[in-house]
């Protein structure tokens, strides 16, 4: 009894009837450093503690306090249920992000589903670029211009800076400026296949986001919520950002979502400038999974040249 599953997300995680929860990968973590290979420094901080709301803060190499630098706040990967701000892949990106891009940035651990089921994730990250955003942490208040505030995340963690960039436009906080995300192979659904999502390997993956985002969101009522699919959202146009980068990789099923989502957005009324890059070859998260290899590096340049541009 206590090894039957309950819920299989094979290869991130299975629910067992007796309640044990396995994550499968993504735990392995690494304390903050001065990375030798970049020469980027980074430390951890508790956001809300009583949450367990915490981030991982990043300063680039030689740094100078009379030039401030963009802020980046960063939301990880992982479907909503697997990985951290911590964790070794995502401190390997980080650095080379933030090496390359020479930004302080601000790394997310936003809580996990299922014990923190949707949205609390959301309002986390919501939480936690507002706490970046009073520039009272000290890199952020010697380093960071809030007035060039940048957000980006890939997969679940594009879906999430696409989400805070549709609450700044309707909420309006004042103290920064956003100017732009980026959303890194996004992890957006539809009731609808479209595109290649026809396909029967497609159709696999489909049915797998489906039934993830009914596990980690129990109150969706259904994968055209705009939370899920923003070319269902009436409020789109109000972005609240003037430019946008998505990346979306050949083999990814979830790629037809990356150019609808260029599509809907270059054609709601929004007055901003979108682009969308199809790398040809790769997977799902390459630039995450290897940011040292040529395409990794070459998104990593896109990246950089898209903020300080």
């Amino acid at each position: 009894m206590a090894n039957e599953i309950l819920h299989d997300f094979f290869p991130l995680l299975r629910v067992y009837k007796n309640g044990r929860i396995e994550r499968l990968m993504g735990q392995e973590t690494v304390p903050p450093s001065l990375d030798p290979a970049t020469g980027v420094q980074s430390k951890d901080v508790d956001i809300a503690p009583e949450i367990n709301l915490s981030a991982r803060i990043y300063l680039p190499p030689n740094a100078d306090r009379s030039k401030k630098l963009p802020l980046l706040v960063y939301y990880h990967g992982g479907a909503f249920i697997i990985e951290s701000a911590f964790s070794a892949q995502y401190q390997k990106h980080l650095n080379h992000l933030v090496a390359q891009a020479n930004v302080v940035a601000v790394s997310v651990n936003y809580r996990l589903a299922p014990e923190s089921p949707l949205p609390a994730a959301f309002e986390d990250s919501w939480r936690a670029l507002n706490w970046s955003a009073e520039g009272k942490e000290e890199w952020i208040k010697e380093f960071a211009d809030l007035n060039r505030v940048y957000l980006g995340g890939d997969s679940a963690g594009a879906n999430i800076a696409h989400n805070m960039a549709m609450r700044v436009g309707s909420e309006n906080p004042e103290g920064f400026n956003l100017r732009g995300i980026f959303l890194n192979c996004p992890f957006f659904g539809g009731v609808d296949p479209i595109g290649s999502e026809t396909t029967e390997q497609s159709k696999r993956g489909r049915e797998f986001s489906e039934r993830l985002w009914r596990f980690v969101w129990p109150g969706l009522r259904g994968s055209d919520e705009a939370w899920v699919n923003p070319g269902k959202d009436p409020k789109i146009s109000g972005l609240g950002c003037g430019k946008v980068l998505v990346y979306v990789a050949e083999k990814d099923f979830l790629k037809e979502r990356g150019w609808y989502y260029k599509e809907v957005v270059s054609n709601c009324g929004w007055k901003g400038e979108i682009q969308c890059v199809e790398v040809a070859g790769e997977e799902h998260i390459f630039s995450v999974i290897a940011p040292h290899t040529e395409m990794g590096i070459a998104m990593l340049r896109k990246v950089a040249s898209f903020i300080n541009q």
